[in-house]
Formats: C-alpha cells, structure tokens, sequence
C-alpha cells in the first residue's frame, strides 16, 4: 500500500492522515473512469450497492468527485439501489427490518435519489429482461471531449451563478420507500421455495447473481439511467475469474469481470473498483470512517461442502497470504482477454439466463455432450403424463443455454419453481424457433399442390 504514495511519507506506515494514500486512492478512481471513457457527462449512473466495503468506497469516491470543492469534477447524475437479500440469507424479518434501516439511513445522507429493492421482486418481473434493450451497442454522436465541452456550454447557459458547472440538484428526490417494509410474506415464501429446490450451493450463488443484475437492471431502465456501476474489487475480481473458469464461462470472461459490460444493449454495466485491492479498500475505509453494512453469506447445509465461489476463494486468498502477488497476476490476466466470444448476432445465438452468445458450436467435441445424454433419463424415469410433459418442457430449455448455464439450469429444481419471467421468455423462444423451423419447411410441403 506504502507504494502507492506519490509523496515521500516520513516514518513507518503510510501515513493515511498526511492526505498520500486519499490522494492516491482517489486518483486510481478518477484515472479508471477517465481511461475508459464510457461515462458521459449528464449520464443516469445507477450506484448498486450492497453495503459491503468495496462498494461503500465507491460511493465515497463519487460523493467527493462531485462535490464542489473538487478541482475536476464528475459531470454524471447519479442514483443509488440496493437489494435486500435477507429472505435467502437467513436473516429473520427483525433483522431485514435493522438491516433495511440502517442502509436507508445511509442512502438518505447522501442526498442523491436511492431505491430500496427486495430480491422478492424479481419473480414480478417481465420476460423482456431477458432481452438486450433497443440502441445501446452504438456509441454516442460526440466524442467525449465534444461531449464534455457541449455539457460546460449548456450548463453556462442555463445557470450564471456557478460557472456553469452546476449538477441538477440530487438533493430533491428521495427514495420509493417512506420506511423500510417488507415484502409480502407469500412472496418471500416463494422465493425461499426457488431456493431450496436448488441442489447445489454453487447453483443457489449462480442463481442469486442472476436475480440481483436482473432487479438493478430493470430499476435502471424503469428509471431511466444508461449505467449502472458496481463495486467489484481486484480481489473480487479475481476470484470471479478463476471461478467462472471453473464453471465453463471461459468464453466470457471479458465481459463477467471487464470494466465495461454492455451485453444489456440499452444498458451499460461498469466497475470502476475493479483495480483496488481489498486490503487497500478496507484501510481506506478504516481511515476515513466510510460506514459499511455487512451481509451474511448464503446458508449452506453442508460446511464442508461450500460452493465452488467459497472454495475458489479460500484457495486464492490463501496463496495471496505467501504469494502477495498472487491476485494482482490472475488480474492482469484476464486484462488480456477479449469480449468478442461473448457477442451474439441474433437471439437464436443467444443464451436465456446470461445473455451472452452460445458457446456450442461443435458440441461433439465439448464436454457438453454428456451433459445432453444424462440429461434424459434423468427426468424421462417417470410415468406420469405431468411428469413427462415436464421431462419435454426441461429438455425444450437445453438449446436456448449456454454451456456453463446447462449446468446450472440443471441444479435448479423443478420447471414450476423457477421465476415466472424466465418461463415466459423460454416459452416465446421456443414457439420463435418452431415457426421459423416451420416455415422453412412449408416450401418443400407446396411441392405438392394437389394432394388434399
């Protein structure tokens, strides 16, 4: 950490206090937004917030860069969300009350406009999340230097008393909740009943993930913001990597854990933390008194068989304890890595869940194959008509998923316990698919006109 100061530090230790490690904590932030270039001025910047350290510090980092007091100030509008997983976390309804008050007391300080979620409301949300939004892959008209100087002009016309480089007032709005209230007790026990009808610990944090993005996505463009940012760190990172490694997400690795991930279309997510350490993140926010709200992990029945992100995380962790280097390395790898294998040209070439395209071109050489032939006799075993009606609605899944979430798809319990949207989409998928295959037969059935 000590050599991150751009000042000589007199003594041992980094000296926080002196300004060295906050200026150059600050600078790393400020240079990661202004290398890549994605965030406009006048942008609706959608702040996802857990409460945990990395994106706390986020948040810190974008209070401080749009004050007025800053020499260099960002030009975005921003808005906070955070989603409260307490139901599957195994938080009583006492404690998901604490926990919800505590963070709207947090979210209220800062006087941007926030937006209190519980994961409860993905199962309410429509099938078009599943679908990249219209307009997004293009870039922006102006360059961003045109962009930035027409932003000055503008605010210079419309406000004299600032120097023009006033922000509309973020102090006005509040959030969607007067006080903290939780959801209806039927809808938390649905959503415990997707949960534990999933096999697998590595399935149920798969699963999680994928409501989460999904529930800040559709807030964001409900609500009319263009990005969304998110606090993973270099650790986090990292261990994303190896991990979806791990789980055959190979082919998208630039897009899962790169600064950029525009594979939403209208929608843009970006991770300015992503070149912190946690150490770093952690000093930081002990040092300048940033207030965190600490979640607990997902339950597991079984310790000693956690999910693989646990155990990929143990074991990176634990090299970086006599490696230091170790994180920093498997970072600077995936910096490496490029996005294209995650674009798809068409929807038929892209995966139901995770939106990226479908990595199955030459499934006979894959290790996807078995995964097609155990699939059947599993679930074709039963005799009844529901059960075999269920066998061919499954089955009718497999070849709108990715590889990595065939696998997954395939720990997540019965077709009846998944989210609502997710069935609706694949359904109108599969009816898509079967007209076109029927359509490109029809030629071939006129051949014959006089046959009745």
């Amino acid at each position: 950490m000590g050599a991150g100061c751009h000042r000589t530090c007199h003594g041992s230790g980094p000296c926080p206090r002196s300004g060295c490690f906050r200026e150059y904590f600050v600078h790393k932030f400020r240079a990661m937004l202004g290398k890549n270039r994605v965030i406009f001025p006048g942008d609706k910047v959608l702040l996802a917030l857990s409460g945990g350290p990395a994106s706390s510090a986020m948040l810190r980092q974008v209070q401080e860069g749009l004050s007025r007091e800053t020499a260099k100030r960002l030009r975005f509008i921003p808005g906070l969300i955070y989603v409260d997983e307490g139901a599957v976390r195994g938080q009583s309804p006492a404690q998901r009350e604490e926990s919800l008050t505590r963070m709207e007391t947090l979210l209220q300080a800062t006087g941007f406009p926030y937006h209190l979620a519980h994961l409860e409301q993905a199962l309410e949300l429509p099938a078009s999340i599943l679908r990249p939004g219209p307009g997004g892959s293009g870039e922006p008209g102006p360059s961003y230097k045109e962009a930035v100087e027409g932003f000055i002009q503008q605010q210079r016309q419309e406000g004299d008393g600032d120097g023009g480089t006033s922000l509309p007032s973020l102090s006005t709005q509040v959030g969607d909740l007067a006080a903290p209230r939780l959801p209806a007790a039927a809808r938390t026990q649905e959503l415990l009943r997707l949960f534990e009808a999933v096999e697998t610990p590595t399935a149920r944090e798969e699963l999680l993930q994928m409501l989460r993005i999904h529930l800040i996505l559709q807030t964001a463009r409900t609500r009319g913001y263009t990005k969304v940012m998110t606090g993973e760190s270099c650790t986090r990172v990292a261990i994303k990597l190896l991990t979806n490694l791990a789980l055959g997400r190979g082919a998208f690795l630039a897009v899962d854990t790169g600064f950029v991930d525009d594979r939403h279309g209208d929608v843009m997510v970006v991770r300015p933390m992503r070149e912190y350490m946690a150490k770093e993140i952690a000093f930081y926010n002990h040092f300048f008194d940033v207030p965190t709200v600490i979640a607990p992990p997902l339950p597991t029945k079984r310790q000693e068989k956690p999910s693989i992100h646990r155990l990929m995380e143990r074991f990176l962790l634990g090299l970086q304890e006599d490696f230091p280097s170790t994180i920093s390395t498997v970072y600077r790898t995936g910096e490496k890595l490029s996005p294209a294998p995650a674009k798809a040209s068409s929807e038929s070439q892209r995966c139901l869940l995770c939106l990226c395209a479908l990595d199955i071109a030459g499934e006979e050489e894959l290790a996807l194959e078995p995964t097609l032939i155990t699939e059947e006799p599993e679930w074709n075993g039963c005799c009844q008509d529901t059960a075999a009606a269920g066998a061919e609605s499954r089955a009718a899944f497999i070849p709108l998923l990715c590889y990595s979430c065939r696998l997954t798809f395939k720990e997540l319990g019965p077709l009846a316990t998944l989210p609502p949207y997710v069935r609706t989409e694949a359904q109108r998928r599969i009816r898509r698919a079967e007209m076109k295959q029927q359509s490109q037969e029809v030629p071939l059935e006129d051949e014959e006109p006089g046959e009745s």
